[in-house]
């Protein structure tokens, strides 16, 4: 019989004013006790409906069994059979909009914490679990990947344990992607990324870092290496501005520099020498994930840092526990404000920010409501720096040194449904085709791509 408690099991996290001034995880994870008697709450559904929420299709309710049961081991063996980076969907999958949004129990209650419970069983192994004994029969056939984020590494995982030797070229010196530079300590620790990368390199899956494609090598060059196929997952780390004036002043950070600084760079320690500006009043300007994690830094190098957003709390794109997360460490909201310009000093630093209010008009085409100037509401925000987070799009970089590759518009990657490109044993996934989206749809499209890869080069034999 489940455990019909209406509410989750509560996650024990760092106190707000305590966790502000640090870089620590903030959630501090279950207990073996938490975790079985949150996996008690599951039902235990018919037809799963949890699992078609999942990208990567994880059989949740099988590996919360495990957990009911206490054999965690059982359980991690379960997720990873579909899923390559547990450790990271558990702490930055929005499970809200995914698994935990179809679960049964979110009808009358909270749903099933499978989110925290994934984090559980990842970090339990990572612990105390033995390494898998590796027993993969090598196809003979090469496979090459570009980009170590999400989407690669998962598309490398998943060909590595079908027998392919696969290589994946990263741009920086530290495997990972967004999941490295991208996202703070204090939501996802370096070390669990590392770890999972580790197992990666377990099954076989060599990375080479310091390979920037379409400058070090191009893709043609690589395919004369040997590679059968070629999977790109290059993300999107190109940088979007307003457009404004000022934004070229001394203190405006793209959100991308800011978080690269702080997370790989490791500018919030004082043995690195990452230079980046003491900061005291900062705006941070957008309303996403990226726009929170930009402002909790700051707010954590000792800023007094506001955000700035076009629209009201409840169209903000940011995941709920996040702008929870912020207010309750101390961080200012701008609602309905919109910047119009930076203004600086002689010296061309950055010595506030004029911004205008608004009201919400009419719906777009995408169903969101329309923000409107209100006349004569400029108003000026006085801070000493600038981080837009307002979206970015793919570097063009690769793409320019391979025109054969069709893109969209906005500089994004077109895919058959396949995941292949216009050039003939390419194929692309992630941010790279869809533009900037979450971790797990992109490891969704990086294990779809390996599934057609697999299949294709099987033909040919």
């Amino acid at each position: 019989m489940a455990d019909m408690t209406p509410q989750k099991t509560k996650m024990p996290e760092q106190e707000p004013q305590i966790r502000n001034k640090n870089f620590e995880e903030v959630a501090l994870g279950y207990t073996k006790e938490m975790a079985i008697k949150e996996a008690g709450r599951c039902l235990n559904c018919k037809n799963k409906p949890c699992v078609s929420g999942c990208p990567v299709n994880v059989r949740i309710p099988d590996f919360i069994a495990c957990v009911a049961k206490g054999d965690f081991e059982e359980a991690y063996n379960i997720i990873t059979a579909t899923n390559a980076l547990p450790a990271v969907c558990g702490r930055v999958c929005p499970q809200e909009n995914q698994c935990e949004g179809k679960c049964i129990r979110g009808i009358k209650g909270e749903s099933v914490g499978i989110g925290r419970l994934e984090r559980f069983v990842a970090d339990y192994h990572r612990e105390h679990g033995k390494a898998a004994e590796v027993n993969i029969k090598p196809n003979g056939k090469k496979v090459a990947v570009v980009g170590a984020g999400p989407a690669g590494l998962t598309c490398a995982g998943d060909l590595a344990r079908k027998g392919y030797d696969v290589t994946v070229f990263e741009a920086f010196h530290t495997a990972g992607g967004v999941l490295i530079y991208g996202i703070p300590e204090f939501r996802l620790p370096k070390s669990v990324v590392a770890a999972e990368v580790e197992n990666l390199k377990n099954l076989g899956v060599k990375v080479m870092t310091d390979m920037v494609i379409g400058k070090v090598l191009t893709l043609d060059e690589i395919k004369d290496m040997g590679f059968e196929a070629i999977f790109v997952g290059s993300g999107a780390g190109l940088p979007m501005f307003m457009g404004i004036e000022g934004e070229n002043a001394l203190g405006v950070y793209s959100a991308n520099e800011f978080l690269t600084r702080i997370n790989l760079m490791k500018a919030y320690k004082d043995e690195y020498d990452t230079p980046i500006k003491k900061i005291k009043k900062v705006a941070v300007v957008g309303g996403g994930n990226v726009a929170m994690d930009a402002a909790r830094c700051a707010k954590r190098l000792g800023a007094d840092v506001h955000i700035v957003y076009r629209r009201s709390e409840d169209e903000m794109p940011a995941r709920s526990e996040e702008i929870h997360h912020a207010k309750e460490e101390g961080i200012n909201f701008e609602f309905l404000t919109n910047p119009t310009r930076i203004l600086y000093d002689e010296n061309f630093r950055v010595k506030g920010i004029e911004c205008i209010s608004m009201r919400l008009g009419e719906p777009d085409a995408g169903g969101r409501r329309r923000p409107e100037k209100i006349a004569g509401s400029e108003h000026i925000l006085d801070v000493d720096s600038v981080i837009m987070a307002i979206g970015t799009r793919p570097n063009p970089l690769l793409l320019k040194a391979t025109p054969d590759i069709k893109t969209n518009e906005r500089g994004c990657i077109i895919v058959s449904d396949g995941m292949e490109t216009s050039k003939d044993g390419v194929y692309a996934g992630g941010d790279a085709v869809s533009g900037a989206a979450t971790v797990i749809s992109a490891m969704g499209a990086g294990k779809h791509a390996a599934a057609t890869i697999d299949e294709k080069l099987k033909a040919t034999e």
